[in-house]
């Protein structure tokens, strides 16, 4: 069992969630933090069902930043 961080973003029409850590695009989506939670561990899942390895990316991500900018 591997451990993801995942982002949840939250966004006037819902919730959207990605993983970090893992090449190619897996995304989830719902109207709660908990139902995008769900739909992208389900993603996450078929992700590494369909690429196994390879699926992941070859260092782990250690810790996560949020930042603002202005441009």
């Amino acid at each position: 069992m591997r451990y993801l961080k995942i982002i949840v973003e939250k966004h006037p029409e819902g919730y959207v969630a990605y993983p970090l850590g893992l090449k190619g695009v897996v995304v989830g989506e719902g109207d709660t933090y908990e139902e995008a939670l769900a739909d992208v561990k389900s993603a996450i899942k078929f992700h590494i069902e369909t690429f196994g390895e390879e699926a992941f990316e070859d260092s782990e991500v250690v810790e996560t930043f949020i930042a603002e900018v202005a441009v």
